[in-house]
C-alpha cells in the first residue's frame, strides 16, 4: 500500500471512530482529552453541587437563557464549587412523537407537527439541534468559571416527576425494547456531539434511572445498565460512566444490585438524603448516625465493587428537617466525614432554591422547594459557606490527595439478612469503638485481616461451608472473629466455639444483657428470637442472662479468638430511634472490647465514642489524623499518643497545646503526626 493511500486509510478510520475502539487516538484528540476527574483517583474530593438554572428549574432549556445560566456559574465558583452535575431534560433533547393512522395504528416517530425525522444529522435519532447548541454553550460557561461537569444523559426522572418524550409515554421506560433503542440514539449522538468540551469530566447514566419504571430481575437491570454504558463507550472512552443511581443492594436477589452497576460503570454514587434510605431518619439531621450515612453506604458500594465511588448527592429536605444552623453543622460534619473515608466527594441538592415556580414538580412535591445552596434572591445560605470553607481547606492541604485510612478489620455481610441495616449500624458501632473495617461480602475472596466481623447472621444458608472453614482457618492462624446471632445456623459451631448447645427454641420476652466490658459498664435489653442454652465448657462467659445463661462468649481456636453473641445487636439498633445518642447504653463497648489488642496499635486513641478517628500514613515516620466530632455538643477527650509519636502540626483547627481538648459541636481537627 502507498504512503498516500495509507494515509488516506488512517484517516478514514479515524472519522469512522475505529482507531478510538481500538485504543488510538490523533494528536488533536489527545489535546482535547479532559482532565482526569477527581473523583476517580483515591484520596481525591470534589466539593459541588447539582444544578437547575436559577430563574427556571427543569423548564431552563425550554426557558434559555445563557446570561442568567452565566451569573449561576460565577457565583457559584466564587463560593468554592468545582464540580456540576447538569441534566439535559430527556424530552427536550429529544422530543419525538409517535404519529398514528387509522384506528390508532402507529405510523411512525416525528416532530410535534408531524413531520417525519430527517434521514441524517442529529435529527434521525430525534435529537433538538438547538437544544445540542444550548449544552454547548452550558459547557463553554462552565469552562470559563472552572466548573467540571458531569452528564446525567438520560434525564427522565426528576424530583418526583417523570419526563419522558411523548413518543414513549406510557411504556416501561427500562424494559420496553423501542424506549432502549431511543436512550441509545439520544446518548451516541449527545456523547458524540459533546465529548470535546474539556469541562465534562465524567458520563451520568442519568438521575436516579432505576425510579424510571420497574424491572422484574437483576437481569433486566443490567441489561439495561449494558446498554447505556455501551452507547457512551463506543463514542468516548476517555470518560469515566457514572452509575447515577439511588438505594443499591447488595443482596443477590435485588433487581438493583451493587455487583452489577459495577459491572457496567466505572464510579458507582450514594444519594444518602436521611427522608429517602431506609433507616436514616430516625435521628436529627446533626446527630451521628445520619450524619454518617454517607460514609456508611459509599463505603459499602466501593468496598463491595472494588469500584470508586461519589457521594453524588445529599442535602436535607427543607425547613421541615431543620434549621440554618443544624443544616450547616450537618454540611460541615459530613463534608470532613466523607473526606476521611475516601468517598470522592460531596456534591449537594441542590445549587437554588425553586420556592417560586408553580409547574411541576414543584407545584406538589413539597419537599423540593428549598434545598438549594442559595436562595431565590441569590442571597447563599450557611450550608454555602461551610462548602466554600470546605472547598478552601482542600485547596490549601500540602497534598493532592489524602492517604487511604487504615483499617483494623474486615466487615463480612451474608445472605438471609438486611444487609443495608446490619452494615449501617456495623459502621456506626466500629466508629464509636475506635476502630474502621472494610465491607466484603461472603463468597469474596477473603481479605486478610486481624480482625472478621460477622455481624447480625441470619437463616440456614448465610454462606457455604468451605467459607466458613476458610474464616476458621483464618482464627487457626491468630486473627479474631466475631458473630453475633439472628436465628442463624452455621456448618459447624460446638466444635470451633467450644460449647454446647443444650436447646434452641423460641425467646419469650426479651433478652436482658449486663456486663463490664473495660471499663463500661452496659445493660440493656434486647429483642433475640431464639434462646440459645449454652454449656460454655472451654469458652469464656463475658456476659450472661439473668437465669445465668451465656449471651457473649470468647472461645480460643489455634491462635486466635471468636467472640460470639447470641443476639442480632446490628439489626435491632437499626430501628432503635436514638441508639447512637449521648445518654444511650454503651453499645460499642461489645466492638471495643473485641478490638483492644488491635487500638492498642494506634498512633492516636480516644475514648469519646462521638469522636470518630481516621488514620491516614504519609509515611513510615508522619500521618494524618482526622478527628471528627459527630455530636451536636462539644466533646471533650484525651488523646493518647503511641510511644516515639508527637504532634507535628494542624491542617485544620487550632493546634491542640496539650492531650487533653474540646472538640466544638460538629467540627473536625486535622493533624499531623510524626515519629520523633
Amino acid at each position: 500500500m502507498s504512503i498516500r493511500r495509507l494515509a488516506r486509510f488512517y484517516k478514514s478510520l479515524l472519522l469512522s471512530g475505529w482507531l478510538g475502539l481500538l485504543g488510538f487516538s490523533s494528536p488533536a484528540q489527545d489535546r482535547q482529552k479532559p482532565a482526569e476527574p477527581p473523583f476517580t483517583q483515591p484520596g481525591t474530593f470534589a466539593v459541588g453541587c447539582n444544578y437547575w438554572a436559577s430563574y427556571a428549574g427543569t423548564h431552563m432549556w425550554r426557558d434559555w437563557r445563557p446570561d442568567a445560566i452565566e451569573q449561576d456559574f460565577k457565583q457559584l465558583s466564587a463560593n468554592g464549587i468545582k464540580v456540576l452535575r447538569v441534566f439535559p431534560l430527556w424530552p427536550d433533547f429529544q422530543p419525538i412523537h409517535q404519529i398514528y393512522g387509522g384506528e390508532g395504528a402507529p405510523k411512525y416517530i416525528g416532530w410535534a407537527d408531524g413531520q417525519p425525522l430527517p434521514p441524517t444529522g442529529v435529527g434521525a435519532n430525534g435529537m433538538s439541534e438547538a437544544q445540542l447548541q444550548h449544552f454547548e454553550v452550558l459547557a463553554t460557561l462552565a469552562q470559563k468559571y472552572k466548573l467540571k461537569l458531569i452528564v446525567g444523559l438520560i434525564t427522565g426522572w426528576m424530583s418526583g416527576q417523570l419526563y419522558v418524550p411523548p413518543a414513549l409515554e406510557g411504556r416501561n421506560i427500562l424494559t420496553d425494547p423501542e424506549s432502549l433503542t431511543w436512550q441509545q440514539k439520544f446518548i451516541t449522538t449527545f456523547v458524540h456531539r459533546l465529548k470535546n468540551q474539556p469541562a465534562i469530566v465524567a458520563w451520568d447514566f442519568g438521575n436516579e434511572c432505576n425510579v424510571m419504571g420497574k424491572v422484574d430481575n437483576h437481569y433486566q437491570a443490567y441489561l439495561w445498565s449494558s446498554v447505556l454504558a455501551g452507547a457512551i463507550k463506543s463514542e468516548d472512552q476517555t470518560r469515566p460512566v457514572v452509575s447515577g443511581m439511588h438505594s443499591l443492594s447488595a443482596e443477590n436477589d435485588a433487581p438493583w444490585r451493587i455487583e452489577d452497576q459495577a459491572a457496567t460503570t466505572d464510579v458507582l454514587t450514594t444519594h444518602p438524603y436521611s427522608l429517602w434510605t431506609k433507616y436514616a431518619s430516625q435521628d436529627g439531621i446533626n446527630t451521628m448516625r445520619t450524619i454518617l450515612h454517607a460514609a456508611a453506604e459509599t463505603r459499602l458500594y466501593a468496598d463491595l465493587s472494588g469500584k470508586p465511588a461519589l457521594t453524588e448527592e445529599t442535602g436535607v429536605m427543607g425547613p421541615m428537617t431543620g434549621g440554618e444552623k443544624e443544616k450547616a453543622a450537618f454540611a460541615r460534619t459530613a463534608l470532613f466525614s466523607n473526606w476521611a473515608h475516601d468517598c470522592k466527594g460531596m456534591l449537594w441538592w441542590c445549587a437554588y432554591d425553586q420556592l417560586s415556580f408553580n409547574y411541576p414538580p414543584y407545584n406538589y412535591a413539597s419537599v423540593e422547594a428549598e434545598l438549594g445552596l442559595i436562595q431565590e434572591d441569590r442571597t447563599p445560605k450557611p450550608v454555602m459557606q461551610e462548602l466554600k470553607t470546605f472547598s478552601q481547606f482542600i485547596d490549601k492541604l500540602p497534598f493532592k490527595a489524602l492517604p487511604a485510612r487504615q483499617t483494623e478489620a474486615v466487615c463480612i455481610l451474608t445472605e438471609g439478612q438486611d444487609t443495608w441495616a446490619v452494615a449501617y449500624s456495623s459502621f456506626v458501632l466500629a466508629k464509636q469503638a475506635g476502630f474502621d473495617f472494610r465491607f466484603q461480602k461472603a463468597g469474596q475472596e477473603l481479605a486478610d485481616a486481624p480482625l472478621y466481623l460477622l455481624p447480625s447472621l441470619k437463616g440456614i444458608e448465610p454462606f457455604h461451608k468451605d467459607y466458613w472453614f476458610k474464616l476458621l482457618d483464618k482464627v487457626k492462624a491468630g486473627a479474631t472473629l466475631y458473630m453475633s446471632l439472628d436465628d442463624a445456623y452455621l456448618p459447624t459451631f460446638n466444635g470451633p466455639l467450644g460449647v454446647e448447645v443444650s436447646t434452641n427454641s423460641k425467646r419469650r420476652g426479651s433478652l436482658p444483657f449486663a456486663a463490664r466490658l473495660g471499663g463500661d459498664s452496659l445493660k440493656f435489653s434486647a429483642n433475640s428470637e431464639r434462646k440459645l442454652v449454652i454449656n460454655p465448657r472451654q469458652a469464656t462467659v463475658l456476659a450472661r442472662e439473668a437465669d445465668g445463661n451465656p449471651v457473649l462468649l470468647r472461645a480460643t481456636l489455634g491462635k486466635g479468638s471468636i467472640y460470639l453473641l447470641t443476639f442480632p445487636l446490628e439489626q435491632n439498633l437499626t430501628t432503635l430511634t436514638g441508639a447512637f445518642d449521648a445518654g444511650q447504653p454503651a453499645y460499642a463497648a461489645i466492638y471495643r472490647e473485641m478490638a483492644r489488642p488491635l487500638l492498642a496499635q494506634r498512633v492516636l486513641t480516644q475514648a469519646n465514642p462521638f469522636v470518630g478517628v481516621t488514620e491516614h500514613s504519609l509515611g513510615p515516620n508522619e500521618k494524618v489524623v482526622v478527628l471528627i466530632n459527630y455530636s451536636p455538643e462539644s466533646s471533650a477527650t484525651t488523646l493518647h499518643l503511641k510511644e516515639g509519636w508527637k504532634i507535628a502540626g494542624s491542617l485544620y483547627g487550632p493546634q491542640p497545646a496539650t492531650t487533653a481538648l474540646t472538640l466544638p459541636a460538629n467540627d473536625a481537627l486535622v493533624l499531623t503526626l510524626r515519629r520523633k
